[in-house]
């Protein structure tokens, strides 16, 4: 059976949680399976999912707050002791701050958007000369794409080997 949710604007359905969390309980629904879209990546859906008695397939709402924005992804595998690629991650964002721990890293370096990704908000830095207004750009496109101007600066490798992982966890500690 279909359950309608709204209009036929994003915002209008299927980005209006209450309404799908409405159409599940009346359809008898026990879950609720985001898609790969806004609503599964977003932290308060899933804690509204599970308040109204229904399971969220998908990370909880607290594993997304921790790992919603790069910078916190990257502290809490370093603390957890994976290896991690040289940089930084830190709140403060004054641009001289930013200046020296560029100049602590190393040259080159990338400077990326903390929350977003999809190439937005990524800078390739070869040299010091380079930062100010690489920097000056990626905080811009952040901050129009993410909503955020935050960023992290890593050690740029050039020839990398790119290893992706997907994490895959129950409810009951597996």
């Amino acid at each position: 059976a279909a359950w309608p949710s709204g209009g036929p604007r994003p915002a209008d359905s299927y980005l209006r949680s209450e309404a799908i969390i409405e159409a599940a309980l009346k359809s008898g629904a026990q879950a609720i399976h985001p898609g790969y879209g806004f609503l599964s990546e977003n932290a308060d859906f899933a804690d509204a999912v599970k308040n109204a008695g229904l399971c969220f397939i998908g990370p909880s709402g607290d594993s997304m707050r921790r790992m919603g924005s790069k910078a916190g992804a990257k502290e809490l595998m370093a603390a957890r002791g994976v290896p991690v690629v040289p940089g930084y991650t830190g709140a403060e964002q004054d641009p001289a701050l930013l200046a020296r721990e560029a100049e602590r890293i190393g040259f080159p370096l990338m400077i990326k958007a903390a929350y977003g990704g999809g190439g937005k908000g990524m800078r390739i830095v070869r040299s010091a000369d380079e930062f100010a207004a690489n920097l000056e750009s990626c905080q811009r496109e952040a901050q129009n794409a993410f909503g955020r101007d935050r960023v992290l600066l890593e050690r740029y490798i050039t020839h990398p080997r790119h290893i992706e992982f997907q994490v895959l966890a129950d409810s009951h500690g597996n």
